[in-house]
């Protein structure tokens, strides 16, 4: 997909917005309740226009702070484990809970039925040693399946169709280790494998798991498209989705579902920090920030990206590095240009922050975690949560 303009990313950030900012403690994350809104509405109407069910992958966004405003909108929430499951069940009540891990922990399973509704295997070992038990606690069971069909460019790490991938069970493995005792405790199939792309990867994955495994899909009940699709993004194709929703469910006469993460969060939210002094080497100017790629934005150095800036201006005058203040080498966020040199104590507000940040923080180096907002429609600032040292204690 082409890379996101700054007027969408950052098109809720007014006056007001930066006013409050100078009030505040940074770094912090703010949370853009009337975006959250915007992307919750567009994820209804495709439910309401096609009959799917779209879930939140909480591995994405989990600030359970907006589950009241997002239920208003979601079929309910996607778990990558018994913590998830526990907290999409108690924080979005009545809404479903399904879930999926690469294996499941014997000491944790009875207490994970206790909160999902759908339980997705990755192995038909493990479907074998859990089913039974899913079965007589009246879960909805499915398999993950492997395709093996890539449609991603230029991020391995998140391909889960690569040669050799750990995730979903292939048809070659299927047809080996299946048996028909265990097939039966089958309701549904689950694939993912998509991040951040349009409908059109879709179709072609979608033709894939029909060759491979379309003569299964009549004895199903569900059919789990996972995440990664970009839904909510401007030039996405929704219609296209909405096309390949409807014919899947009538094709095969199942119920078909959604998990996408970062759709339901898209551009929904910020990271503000300041910056704190400045180092030169080899004519390279770097300003370091009181907030770090490593602990506050680590897919910025895991995916990797250079996230957006609201104060950069491309091709400007004045270029810096910016990093942040661990001692990490490579805690770099990424080269800006700026219309005047910065200056210390200068706001930074960088976008898209809502996911994969809170979710995935860390306090290397005793960094302290940001503290929590919420922007609202009418215009406040109220925070969510701040943190201190007990918090850093904790977590060693």
């Amino acid at each position: 997909m082409e890379e996101m303009k700054p007027s969408e990313i950052f098109s809720n950030v007014d006056e007001q917005l930066l006013n409050h900012l100078d009030e505040i403690s940074t770094p912090c994350y703010i949370i853009d309740e009337a975006m959250l809104e915007r992307n919750g509405q567009i994820l209804k109407d495709i439910q309401d226009q096609t009959g799917c069910r779209i879930l939140l992958a909480q591995k994405a966004f989990s600030n359970f702070a907006l589950y009241p405003l997002l239920s208003n909108y979601l079929a309910g929430t996607e778990a990558s484990g018994v913590y998830e499951a526990r907290l999409g069940k108690w924080e979005m009540p009545n809404k479903e809970v399904h879930v999926f891990c690469g294996a499941y922990r014997q000491e944790e399973f009875v207490e994970l039925l206790a909160y999902a509704d759908h339980i997705v295997f990755n192995t038909i070992s493990q479907l074998k040693k859990f089913g039974p038990m899913a079965k007589e606690a009246k879960k909805s069971i499915g398999l993950r399946i492997n395709p093996e069909c890539s449609t991603q460019e230029g991020h391995a790490i998140y391909d889960p169709c690569a040669p050799g991938s750990r995730l979903g069970v292939t048809r070659e493995v299927f047809d080996r280790q299946m048996d028909e005792q265990t097939f039966r405790l089958l309701d549904g199939l689950h694939f993912h494998t998509l991040c951040q792309q349009d409908a059109a990867d879709l179709a072609t994955t979608l033709q894939a798991v029909e060759e491979k495994f379309g003569d299964l899909l009549p004895a199903m009940k569900w059919l789990n498209m996972g995440g990664g699709h970009h839904i909510t993004r401007t030039n996405y194709n929704r219609d296209l989705l909405k096309q390949i929703l409807v014919e899947a469910k009538e094709k095969w006469n199942v119920q078909v579902y959604l998990e996408p993460g970062e759709a339901v969060a898209l551009n929904a939210g910020y990271l503000a920090s300041r910056v704190l002094d400045f180092t030169e080497n080899s004519g390279i100017q770097t300003a370091i920030l009181d907030a770090s790629a490593a602990c506050h934005m680590p897919d910025v150095l895991e995916m990797p990206y250079r996230p957006p800036l609201y104060q950069e201006q491309i091709q400007g005058p004045c270029s810096f590095r910016l990093g942040g203040p661990t001692c990490l080498a490579g805690d770099v966020i990424g080269d800006y240009d700026f219309s005047a040199p910065l200056k210390e104590n200068d706001l930074l507000l960088f976008g898209d922050m809502a996911i994969y940040t809170m979710c995935k923080n860390n306090t290397f180096n005793g960094m302290p975690l940001p503290g929590q907002y919420r922007y609202t429609k009418e215009g406040e600032l109220k925070p969510i949560r701040q943190f201190s040292y007990y918090d850093f204690k904790s977590r060693l």
